[in-house]
């Protein structure tokens, strides 16, 4: 873990950080559903375009792998992230469709010392992710373990 350039200490509450974006292509949504979501709507676009989506949308897994590579190419890989206790809550707010191009960002809500490991930390970040209309399409909110750079 030396020499990662993001520890527990750099998150600060009240900051965010930029997850940049990813476009959405329909052979990626299908491919994706076919495997993991094979709904109607995620793998016919026919389908897709008459169902409530208005087009062929991506599943919500699908929309949440996308956030985790954004997040894992932002930061995440380049942290002393030893991973998840979970998510608290995940919302998909408006669909993602075939074409669409997300921005994600991610604020830190809090960061809280362990009070089992003193090399660890907590850090509670909640995630949103816009489509290129602006339109907010997802919300997330987890809590990630990271190691300190300097144990007190």
């Amino acid at each position: 873990m030396a020499g990662k350039k993001w520890a527990f200490e750099d998150f600060v509450p009240g900051a965010t950080m930029d997850l940049g974006s990813k476009h959405v292509t329909a052979e990626e949504i299908v491919e994706f559903a076919s495997e993991f979501d094979p709904q109607p709507m995620h793998v016919d676009e026919a389908t897709g375009k008459a169902s409530m989506l208005g087009g062929l949308g991506a599943s919500g897994w699908h929309t949440c792998s996308m956030f985790m590579r954004m997040m894992c190419d932002a930061f995440l890989l380049d942290s002393t992230s030893q991973g998840s206790p979970g998510i608290d809550y995940v919302k998909w707010m408006r669909p993602v469709l075939a074409d669409d191009t997300l921005h994600a960002s991610s604020t830190i809500v809090a960061v809280r010392d362990s009070s089992t490991r003193p090399n660890l930390g907590f850090v509670t970040m909640r995630a949103k992710m816009l489509n290129q209309r602006g339109e907010q399409v997802f919300e997330l909110q987890n809590t990630g373990m990271f190691l300190k750079r300097v144990v007190a």
